[in-house]
Formats: C-alpha cells, sequence, structure tokens
C-alpha cells in the first residue's frame, strides 16, 4: 500500500522560464515516482523538462511579471482543468509571493500550508530579509537600502568597497534587460549607475557588506516545516561547487551535517511561525566564523533531491504527506550524499561517490531529460558565445550622470564590523555575475 493519498494530484507552478530548471524536473520526479499525478503549469517550450514521463499534463503559465492576481486567475483556471483539490507547490519566488497574497481565494481549490500570507513576500525580498535578520539577532551581512544615487555611492564607501549590490525582488527583473540580481560592486561611482536603473529593474536596490568566499564557506539548509512547526525532511548541505565560481547557484553539493546551520534554520522557522517548504543560503564568515543568512527562499531549492533520506523522503514528498493528512516515514540522513548538475559540472557527474549521487538531468527510469538536455545547451551555450561576441564589438554607450537627491538610509541590518571584509580581500571569481536566466531562477 502506498504511504501516499494517489487521489490527490499536485500542480507545480513556475513563471520563470529558465529552460534549465532542474528544480522543476527533481519535484516532478519525486511526486511521479510515488504514483501522484503531476499537472505542471510552467513553459516548457525547449526545455528538457516537459520530456519527463512523471508529467501528466502540462498547462500554459502566467506570462513572466505576471501580476498576482493574473497568477491566481490562471491557478483558478487550472483548478477547473484538474477538477478536485491539487497540493499546489510554487517553484519560484514570484510564485509562492503570488500564492500566499491569494491563499484565502485559492485554498478551496488547493491545499497549502498554514502561513500567514504576507510572510513569503517578507522573507523573499532582499531588502525586507535584512530587517527580519536584525529583529531575530540572527547574522546578516550589514545591508543599506539608498534612496539616491548619492546615498549609493556614499553606501558603498561606508560599506568598504567591493560591496554586494542586489535588486530587492529579483524576479521583477525584466527578461533580457542585462540587469543582474546580485553583482559585486568595485567602485562608488558603479553603485550609483546602478541606483539609475532601479526603475528598470522593478524594485529595491540594497548593498550589502561583502563576505568573501573560501572553502566551507557556502552552505544551504532544506526543510519543510509541517502543521505543528517542527521542521521534517532536509537537512544542512555544503556547497562544493558553484557556476559561476564562489558567487552562483549549486553545480555539486553534499550533505554534510552541520548542528549550527541546522539550528540556525530551525530558530528562523519557528520564531517567524513558517509552515511549508523552505530553501535557506548561509554564508560564514571567515573571520568571525558566524553563518550569515544571505538568502530565504520559500519555495523547494533547485537542488532539494540531495536530501532523500533512506525512507525516501524528500521536502516536496513531506508537503504532500502532511497536506494530505498521511504521516511522514522516519528515514535516517545520508550525509556524504552528492547532488550535481551535469551541464555545470560534467567531470563531476563522472567521478565515484560512493556515498550516493542523484544527477540533476539524467535518471535510469526517466531518460528522455537526459538526452534532451544536451542539444538544448548546446544550442544555448552557442547563442550566449555568439551574443557575448556581438554585444563585444559594439561601443559601449557613456553613462549619463544621475541626478542629484537627499541622502537618506533607509534600512541597515547590525553585523559586527568584524565581519565585513577587509578591503584588502581580493574578491577574485566571486564578483562574476550568473547567467541571467540562473539569477531569475533562483537556483541555490
Amino acid at each position: 500500500m502506498s504511504l501516499f493519498d494517489t487521489r490527490v494530484p499536485a500542480v507545480l507552478l513556475r513563471t520563470d522560464r529558465n529552460p534549465f530548471h532542474h528544480g522543476t524536473l527533481g519535484a516532478v520526479r519525486s511526486l511521479g515516482r510515488a504514483g501522484v499525478d503531476v499537472h505542471l503549469v510552467a513553459d516548457c517550450a525547449g526545455s528538457p523538462v516537459g520530456a519527463s514521463r512523471y508529467v501528466s499534463r502540462v498547462h500554459t503559465p502566467p506570462p513572466p511579471g505576471a501580476s498576482p492576481a493574473e497568477i491566481a486567475a490562471v491557478l483558478r483556471r487550472v483548478a477547473a482543468r484538474v477538477a478536485r483539490p491539487a497540493v499546489l507547490i510554487p517553484m519560484d519566488d514570484a510564485c509562492a509571493v503570488a500564492v500566499g497574497l491569494a491563499r484565502a481565494e485559492l485554498a478551496p481549490s488547493y491545499l497549502l500550508p498554514d502561513l500567514p500570507g504576507a510572510l513569503p513576500g517578507r522573507v523573499a525580498d532582499k531588502a525586507e530579509l535584512a530587517g527580519v535578520c536584525a529583529a531575530l539577532d540572527v547574522p546578516h551581512p550589514t545591508t543599506l537600502v539608498p534612496d539616491g544615487p548619492r546615498e549609493a555611492a556614499r553606501a558603498a564607501w561606508r560599506l568598504g568597497l567591493p560591496v554586494v549590490a542586489k535588486w530587492s525582488r529579483p524576479w521583477l527583473v525584466p527578461p533580457g534587460s542585462a540587469l543582474r540580481s546580485t553583482v559585486l560592486v568595485r567602485s562608488a561611482g558603479e553603485a550609483r549607475e546602478l541606483y539609475g536603473r532601479a526603475e528598470e529593474a522593478g524594485s529595491r536596490l540594497l548593498l550589502q557588506a561583502f563576505l568573501p568566499p573560501g572553502p566551507d564557506r557556502d552552505w544551504f539548509f532544506h526543510g519543510y516545516a509541517d502543521r505543528s512547526g517542527a521542521v521534517r525532511a532536509g537537512g544542512p548541505g555544503r556547497k562544493t561547487r558553484a557556476r559561476p565560481r564562489g558567487a552562483g547557484l549549486t553545480a555539486v553539493g553534499r550533505w554534510t551535517e552541520n548542528p549550527r546551520v541546522r539550528a540556525l534554520a530551525e530558530r528562523v522557522a519557528a520564531e517567524l511561525g513558517y509552515r511549508g517548504i523552505l530553501d535557506l543560503d548561509f554564508r560564514r564568515c571567515g573571520t568571525t566564523g558566524r553563518y550569515h543568512l544571505l538568502d530565504f527562499n520559500p519555495r523547494p531549492g533547485a537542488q532539494f533531491r540531495l536530501f532523500t533520506d533512506t525512507a525516501g523522503l524528500d521536502v516536496v514528498r513531506a508537503l504532500h504527506l502532511d497536506l494530505t493528512d498521511r504521516p511522514l516515514p522516519d528515514g535516517e540522513p545520508r550525509p556524504g550524499r552528492t547532488f550535481v548538475v551535469e551541464n555545470y559540472a560534467p567531470l563531476s557527474a563522472l567521478r565515484p561517490a560512493p556515498d550516493g549521487r542523484e544527477l540533476a538531468w539524467h535518471a535510469p527510469d526517466d531518460r528522455a531529460p537526459g538526452r534532451a538536455l544536451w542539444a538544448l545547451w548546446g544550442r544555448h551555450a552557442t547563442g550566449r558565445l555568439l551574443d557575448r561576441l556581438h554585444h563585444g564589438l559594439r561601443p559601449r554607450p557613456r553613462p549619463r550622470p544621475a541626478a542629484a537627491a537627499r541622502p537618506r538610509v533607509v534600512r541597515q541590518a547590525p553585523a559586527p564590523s568584524s565581519d565585513r571584509a577587509p578591503r584588502t580581500d581580493d574578491p577574485g571569481p566571486a564578483g562574476r555575475a550568473g547567467r541571467a536566466e540562473e539569477d531569475r531562477a533562483g537556483l541555490h
């Protein structure tokens, strides 16, 4: 007899059009293998995900940049087609925020965790997260939100160059704008010019003290907070390879026990009253050893399948079981297990893995996405190379001077000064921002 109530389908929702969103494929396979019908509300054109044998039906998604009301309208239409209550799983931050805001109207058709509707937006917003961390006394890089171009330049000097620049709601950055969700700023002038693009980005610019990367400094935690608030499934992991190196998504991750990271993640979830799937990113300060919370993603992280225990439980399965009133099996952790995104780390996919390994795309029981990957990835890589060559030959426009504004810092999350990187630190490759589609996907 199955642990799962297979009468209840799952609806996976994503507006981000990144065709290489392997977290979506992980969720499709996880629930499909359990016998759950999986409805995918996402753009699968040119994506290996749509080739999976575990996709029951693909529905037309809302367009990128859709408002919460537009997303809710699409979900109502999908609910009418599914014609029975379904577990709804947002796969990107924009959808998690929209579903939280529309929870009351969606609840009759969808099973959802019981959490305050505004909470996903608070934790996903990079500027709001700084305030959340300050209120909870959780380490977080000192964060300033300037209210003008001159103040942006002053904030960069105040923090100590280089500094990290982020858009508070990166899912609002228009596709094809050449804006990146996160970039390392090396001069006050760069900060001033970046502020001038805030209207284009769709959200506030924030500047953050730079914590240099290094061995064993980048960590993540995936978990599911059940109806009682207990964090089940998931665990702490270490990012062993990133793309781009030192600053990007997880190309290779390893399940590594870390009581400090676990305790910090569980405390944050408990004090916020959070319910549902969470994906947290941490960076350990090389000077103080403190773990700083960098991101709180209120949805599955792309590498969530890394944390599959001996009972086969992961955070997506935990969500379905809990919302359908089924008990969660008690499995044992599998530290040492690795997760490899093979188009970003092909050699790592070939190395021996004595403690177990899962690949993002290739699976013996679902071969079509893996076969589709390389042809699509080859065209993608070639297109990006030609685009770079084309833009590299074009003259760069001279920046226009920014208008003056009265300086005012609107938010600063406290952090010990010793946690900020000295100016003499070499940021190395950490300042190289990732591809635009990787940024928008929020893959950590």
